[in-house]
């Protein structure tokens, strides 16, 4: 059996079964999860990461029919790492011909292919 053929018995195999809703689930987050990341303060509620509070109904994040409705959680039930994921990248300043000054090239010139195809178009 060649390759091709069996991709597509496996999308034959695919198509029969039932969809699945495989990341939306009902089950509980683990408590090793929880002693991993432990906070040392002790003196005060922590300041608010989220821009929405803990209960808040996630309008369009619930997309099936007959689901309920998607609730935002307290902080500290999200993983450490995705309130770092809007911070702006370090680069470190390693001279020309470095990785920074790659970078910054790279930015300048697509804002000027973007800047001429907005000049073709006038």
């Amino acid at each position: 059996m060649s390759f091709v053929q069996a991709a597509r018995h496996q999308l034959r195999l695919n198509a029969l079964r039932a969809p699945r809703r495989c990341l939306a689930s009902q089950s509980a987050p683990a408590p090793a999860a929880h002693a991993a990341h432990p906070t040392t303060k002790a003196d005060g509620p922590s300041p608010a990461k989220s821009s929405c509070t803990e209960n808040t109904v996630l309008v369009g994040l619930n997309y099936l029919k007959g689901q309920p409705e998607v609730m935002a959680l307290p902080d500290d039930a999200y993983p450490r790492w995705l309130w770092s994921l809007l911070n702006p990248k370090a680069l470190p300043d390693d001279g020309p011909g470095g990785k920074a000054e790659k970078v910054r090239l790279r930015k300048a010139n697509r804002q000027r292919i973007r800047e001429q195809n907005f000049l073709k178009t006038q």
